[in-house]
């Protein structure tokens, strides 16, 4: 006998049979419950295998109760009953229809036979519980599925709108053919890195540090001194991942072209943070570039802040800054982090 297994209800109260009844079954090493009334009997179906009744019991109590749980069993469930009758009686076929599941043993039987019985109905409520288990899997399956579809609908929206965005304002920046395939294709593959990043995570979170290495790594030397980054691990969700990183590669490019990475003694310091507000969590990234060529104001916004202003401002709901110190760029976002997603284990 063991305390997983759920117990066995007796409930015949007339004579001896309910103690026989357990003593047979504590024999076999099955649990039980003697019940005193059928309504204790229904209170506990729900953490019971299976039920032995008397067919006098039954005739001498309100089986309303019983018929009301028995047929609101959720579709897996057929819970076993077991009917005692005596040997030679009529049967009574309004009690085995109202049980359903019911086998049904004369007495005087031989212990065995109730034995077999009761094991037989463990078997059937262990079977039961599986099916709800992988009917409740199937359920949990379906939900992440159609959620995986919602974000995939959404994910391809945005991704389309970003790529209208780039090839547009690509088109209008470029002074050539060429030009414009360069500066086009470098953008569309910094896309792509950071799509990689989201679909190799089950949860569709890509890591920041990772996204500022596959932008800023080629520029490092061996040393790892021109690009420093100084921060907690944050994996953000695809919705802000995705302007995130085209905002890395414009800053990048940039930097490649104008700024700090232009020459070999510049560098490029990037630190961030999340702050705990009332409102949500903030992500804050600082963005800092010395020894580097004089800066000075652009006198005209180029393809890259207005990416950033647009996508970041109204996609993202962030705060940007640019400061175009002498000695090099200094930007700073700060962005509400969309709430982890998280999902229950089962």
């Amino acid at each position: 006998m063991t305390d997983a297994e759920p117990p066995v209800l007796l409930f015949t109260p007339g004579g001896r049979d309910a103690v026989v009844a357990a003593t047979i079954l504590g024999e076999g090493q099955i649990a039980s419950q003697i019940c005193g009334s059928l309504a204790e009997v229904v209170a506990r179906l729900h953490t019971a295998a299976c039920a032995v009744l008397t067919e006098e019991a039954l005739l001498s109590s309100n089986r309303q109760a019983l018929a009301d749980w028995i047929a609101a069993q959720p579709p897996w469930s057929d819970f076993p009953f077991i009917l005692l009758r005596l040997r030679g009686a009529e049967p009574n076929t309004q009690l085995t229809d109202l049980l359903g599941n019911v086998s049904v043993l004369e007495r005087p039987f031989h212990p065995a036979t109730l034995i077999m019985a009761a094991r037989a109905a463990h078997r059937a409520k262990r079977r039961q519980l599986e099916a709800r288990a992988h009917l409740e899997e199937r359920e949990r399956t379906t939900e992440r599925q159609a959620l995986l579809i919602r974000e995939l609908h959404h994910r391809v929206k945005n991704t389309l709108a970003t790529v209208q965005a780039l090839l547009g304002a690509s088109a209008r920046s470029a002074t050539t053919v060429d030009a414009f395939y360069e500066a086009f294709s470098a953008r569309v593959i910094s896309l792509a890195k950071t799509h990689n990043l989201l679909t190799e995570d089950y949860w569709q979170q890509a890591p920041l540090r990772e996204m500022l290495m596959n932008e800023l790594g080629p520029y490092n030397d061996v040393e790892g001194s021109r690009i420093q980054l100084d921060g907690p691990p944050i994996e953000l969700m695809g919705d802000l991942a995705v302007p995130t990183g085209m905002a890395i590669h414009e800053l990048t490019t940039n930097a490649a072209k104008h700024g700090a990475l232009s020459v070999p003694e510049g560098c490029i310091r990037i630190r961030w943070g999340v702050e705990q507000t009332s409102a949500a969590r903030m992500l804050h990234l600082d963005w800092t570039e010395r020894g580097g060529p004089f800066t000075e104001t652009p006198t005209r916004k180029g393809f890259g802040s207005t990416l950033l202003q647009r996508v970041l401002k109204l996609q993202c709901q962030a705060e940007i800054a640019f400061d175009f110190q002498p000695a090099g760029l200094h930007f700073t976002m700060r962005a509400p982090l969309p709430e982890t997603r998280v999902v229950p284990t089962y």
